[in-house]
């Protein structure tokens, strides 16, 4: 036993929720923005503003033509488990070869594909790195074993965890569509907690699929969230802080909760009231790519996400029932409301009477340096 905690300890393999779960999600969401989300981007300016070189086909593989965006969005699962292998600190043989691993991953899962990625790249990673440089022909040995593992347990697994992801998703997705109130406020106040939280809600998002309602509710609980905690700290924070947690991200108030975690419940009320109006009265849908639903505010990319979801709707949405729609003034004036104001007035307001009461104390809420 001591052998083997000694060898994992020299290959740096650590069998922890930590790693796994947040430092793994959290790298594949970044993995899928680069790739995926920004091809989504790509494809959508190119066409509204008909820019030719971003909607002229630059490459044809297989017979199928491919814009620049579509290139990008091609090559998510290489991303995501490039990604994936950063994060676990895999050596360099390692990580070039979980691109191999990760296409053919995210092939296979299909819907499922970043659920099915993010455990199959961690396996060949782990399984890359425990081999790496402990042979003279290291350079054969590492990218086969790394390669071997990957597209096997891909091959094996890849399938029924894609099947089950995409079916539970879609549950919630439905489950919204018939239960807007309730689920609405469910799905919203979950996916802003799990924003603030040292996880990836985008990630989560992405896994599961969360378009329509229901990825309009996460898009509403993520604003929530990031706006409301931008606003409510402003006096400690200012504008530099209105920006770093507004168009950043929510996580830097993460100490702070540890210390008060009275500081979180204004943003969570908040999108328990803002998920139900955007699913109830705004009837908002966020039908671009899953992962914009888990981003909220975050270099606008919730926002942008609802508007490609207006004009050309993902492939996963148009599964669900999604149509290309020309947005009226209600469709803005909801998207507007749930992603800035409400968040904003609703945390003021809040925040205000927490401080009156005395749950929430002068600097609390002040970001460390």
């Amino acid at each position: 036993m001591e052998k083997a905690a000694a060898f994992l300890k020299r290959k740096n393999i650590v069998f922890s929720a930590r790693r796994y779960g947040i430092d793994a999600l959290g790298a594949m969401a970044q993995g899928l923005f680069c790739s995926l989300l920004i091809g989504t981007i790509l494809n959508t300016v190119g066409s509204q503003f008909h820019i030719g070189f971003l909607t002229a086909q630059v490459i044809t593989i297989n017979k199928v033509g491919y814009t620049v965006g579509g290139m990008a969005s091609f090559m998510s699962g290489a991303a995501m488990a490039v990604a994936i292998g950063y994060a676990l600190q895999a050596p360099p043989l390692v990580l070039f070869s979980l691109a191999t691993v990760g296409y053919a991953c995210n092939a296979l899962g299909k819907a499922g594909g970043p659920l099915a990625v993010l455990f199959v790249a961690i396996i060949a990673a782990e399984c890359g790195k425990a081999v790496s440089r402990e042979t003279r022909v290291d350079i054969l040995v590492t990218p086969i074993v790394t390669t071997l593992i990957g597209i096997g347990a891909a091959w094996i697994i890849a399938p029924p965890i894609g099947t089950a992801a995409s079916a539970f998703g879609q549950l919630i997705v439905r489950a919204t569509a018939l239960q807007p109130f309730w689920m609405g406020i469910l799905v919203s106040v979950l996916v802003g907690v799990a924003l603030t939280l040292p996880i990836s809600s985008a990630a989560i998002c992405s896994v599961l699929g969360l378009t329509g309602l229901a990825g309009g509710a996460a898009v509403a609980g993520c604003c929530a969230q990031m706006v409301g905690f931008a606003v409510m700290s402003f006096r400690e924070n200012g504008w530099g802080g209105l920006v770093s947690q507004g168009i950043g991200t929510s996580m830097l108030q993460m100490p702070n909760i540890v210390r008060n975690p009275r500081i979180w419940i204004p943003p969570t009320l908040a999108s328990a009231i803002t998920g139900p109006i955007a699913t109830c009265l705004f009837r908002l849908e966020m039908n671009g790519a899953a992962i914009n639903s888990g981003m909220g505010t975050c270099g606008l990319c919730g926002q942008l996400g609802v508007w490609t979801g207006w004009l050309s709707p993902s492939e996963q949405a148009i599964a669900n029932g999604a149509v290309a729609i020309v947005p009226g003034a209600m469709d803005w004036a909801g998207l507007i409301l749930i992603s800035f104001v409400l968040p904003a007035a609703l945390c003021g307001a809040f925040g205000a009477f927490f401080r009156k009461i005395g749950w929430i104390r002068e600097g609390d809420l002040t970001l460390s340096d």
